[in-house]
């Protein structure tokens, strides 16, 4: 195998790296998969579950492309919840509860099974690079694998350092080592790095607990999945989750340890995520309250073992038990590993192009936690669109980016490519101007199609997809075009104290008010009817129901994207000089020329670059 020259190289199996290899392998590509522990690939490293506000957009997302994390999410699933029902459909979110051991091992038997992929276990410690461009890799042990493009995906593992209180040690998780070579070669070849930190809560023997007295957190009753495809089913069965709480006892007994603490003696000084703090930053910055939710996760169906979420921590293990065993239910807690902190080198992310190309070193990738990112779904989907670029880099086709408008992946990539980022970066709905458009739902229509033409989605999928689309347009266009009488509407009016109607109309308009549901509408003998007569399935049905009530919301956000998107058609040439724009301010010539971004829209997403800049731009463009 070392004397081929591989088309793509991947440094690291995560979420990241196995998206990556598997998007570059199915586009056709010669891949090689290269890790430092061929049985960790795919690890939960954190907590055992998938999706999650925003995050379960992005797991849609990659499946609807053709990625594989929506498929092995439902394989290896053991609850699922669709979080944020009570509100409107753009913040709907689903997520699951995975088996951890199945998850990973599902992962590696479908990645043994994709063609055009080899492995190999071995620790990269350098690149090759010629006249800018990168040819290979480099292992420890000397070995030299030559390649056309690299991606780079090595989560925590660049010179990683582990802290439990006021032990500290080198590794990229638990029980591994870390990478060495890289951070120091990148940086001699001109890239600028930084330090990021994250962490992980203890992980407990649930025999020890007495459940009893914590909250029980079933799944949904009627639970969905993430995939599209029908390969994969709802689950019939789930396990359930627990919630305890902290209290002032246990806030008192954390605080003990705090001058042992990396966090607060100033050992560890860079910054963790801000939304995932561990528990003695809780205390700390929320010291007005006297407790905090504490989330009892099952690892798996089978283990005992238990993850604490909610509890991340890096304090001496001795205090960490002391605090847990205060804590209702967990009077009689036993530790199967205690919680860390975890500091890791990355690289700012305005160092890259949109496709994750590096700006430096043609045939270059970074993904995942190396670009400043916090989470599995955010690293898969910058390892899928990393392998998808490296691919068509290789084959000399187009690359292939996507707008803001279109995906929660556009939004992340933009956002890490536009703005940077000094604190792990975390997706949530809020950073996306058009979630309306960008929900969960219609993941497939808006992505598959792209998917498709890349070679990647298969034609079973778009055939799936036009399918669906088609028959919820119909659907909408049944309730435009049909007619209700006042002694078929008004019983389900009233039944809800809704207004009832004077004369005959049509559905449409009863159907959009707020306070009607499809339930209510299917109460209406010809509604039940047209259902029954098509076989709708409840996927056809959602789809329509939204797309009913939410028009107007979402007719205002294309024409708003349509307006941004002028901007995005208005390319800024190559190498561009920003010195010569006198009238533009010092900060915003700075900005553009270390981003240099590719379009007029891209450059007024930039920190420091004000929309008098992008006039003064615009007029040098003649525009």
């Amino acid at each position: 195998m070392f004397n081929e020259v591989y088309d793509v190289i991947v440094v690291g199996a995560g979420h990241a790296g196995s998206e990556a290899a598997a998007a570059a392998a199915n586009m056709g590509s010669k891949t090689l998969l290269i890790t430092m522990n061929l049985q960790n690939i795919a690890q939960m490293s954190c907590n055992p579950a998938m999706g999650g506000i925003a995050k379960g957009q992005i797991v849609r997302e990659i499946d609807a492309l053709g990625g594989y994390s929506g498929i092995i999410s439902d394989t290896s699933a053991i609850q699922f919840k669709m979080l944020n029902k009570s509100k409107g459909p753009a913040m709907w979110s689903p997520r699951v509860q995975s088996d951890r051991m199945r998850f990973a091992e599902d992962w590696r038997l479908m990645l043994e099974g994709t063609k055009n992929l080899d492995f190999y276990q071995e620790m990269v410690s350098s690149l090759i690079v010629e006249n800018h461009k990168v040819v290979g890799v480099k292992t420890s042990l000397g070995v030299e694998v030559r390649g056309k493009s690299v991606v780079l995906t090595n989560g925590t593992f660049l010179n990683g350092l582990i802290h439990i209180g006021d032990k500290n040690f080198g590794g990229g998780r638990a029980g591994e080592r870390a990478a060495t070579g890289i951070t120091e070669q990148l940086i001699t070849l001109g890239f600028e790095s930084g330090r990021m930190k994250t962490g992980t809560p203890p992980r407990v023997d649930g025999r020890s607990l007495d459940f009893s007295k914590m909250v029980e957190q079933p799944g949904d009753v009627n639970p969905e999945k993430f995939s599209y495809l029908d390969s994969t089913k709802p689950l019939t069965k789930q396990r359930s989750c627990h919630m305890s709480y902290t209290s002032e006892k246990v806030h008192d007994l954390l605080r003990e340890g705090f001058d042992r603490s990396p966090m607060f003696n100033g050992r560890i000084q860079s910054l963790g995520p801000r939304y995932c703090p561990s528990i003695e930053d809780k205390i700390n910055r929320f010291a007005d309250k006297d407790r905090h939710q504490l989330f009892v996760e099952p690892e798996g169906w089978n283990t005992v073992e238990y993850y604490i979420n909610g509890f991340s921590t890096s304090l001496p293990e001795d205090v960490q038990f002391k605090a847990l065993r205060s804590v209702v239910g967990f009077e009689n807690v036993k530790f199967f590993r205690p919680g860390y902190a975890i500091e890791y080198d990355y690289f700012p992310p305005t160092q890259l192009k949109h496709t994750l190309e590096t700006k430096l070193v043609s045939g270059l990738y970074f993904a995942g936690q190396i670009n400043g990112t916090t989470g599995y779904e955010e690293a898969a989907s910058q390892g899928l669109m990393a392998g998808i670029n490296a691919s068509l880099k290789v084959s000399e086709k187009d690359p292939f980016t996507l707008q803001r408008d279109e995906a929660y992946i556009g939004v992340l990539i933009d956002d890490l490519i536009t703005k940077g980022t000094e604190e792990p970066y975390r997706m949530f709905t809020s950073r996306a101007e058009y979630r309306t458009l960008l929900r969960q739902d219609n993941a497939d229509i808006r992505l598959t199609p792209k998917g498709h033409a890349l070679g990647l989605a298969s034609e079973k999928r778009l055939i799936r997809m036009e399918e669906k689309f088609s028959a919820s347009d119909k659907f909408v266009q049944f309730f435009k075009d049909t007619s209700v009488t006042t002694s078929e509407a008004n019983p389900v009016l009233e039944a809800k104290d809704s207004a009832p109607i004077k004369q005959q109309g049509k559905m449409h308009k009863l159907f959009a008010r707020p306070n009607i549901t499809i339930d209510d509408m299917r109460k209406m003998e010809s509604v039940e009817g047209y259902i029954q007569e098509h076989n709708l399935d409840e996927e056809v049905i959602q789809q329509a129901e939204i797309q009913v009530k939410y028009a107007g919301y979402i007719a205002k956000e294309k024409l708003n994207a349509d307006k941004l998107n002028r901007l995005e058609n208005i390319k800024i040439p190559s190498g561009f000089d920003y010195s010569k724009l006198q009238s533009m301010s010092l900060e915003a010539r700075e900005k553009l020329k270390k981003i240099q971004p590719v379009t007029i829209s891209q450059a007024s997403r930039i920190s420091g670059v004000s929309p008098s800049d992008i006039s003064v731009l615009l007029v040098y463009m003649g525009r």
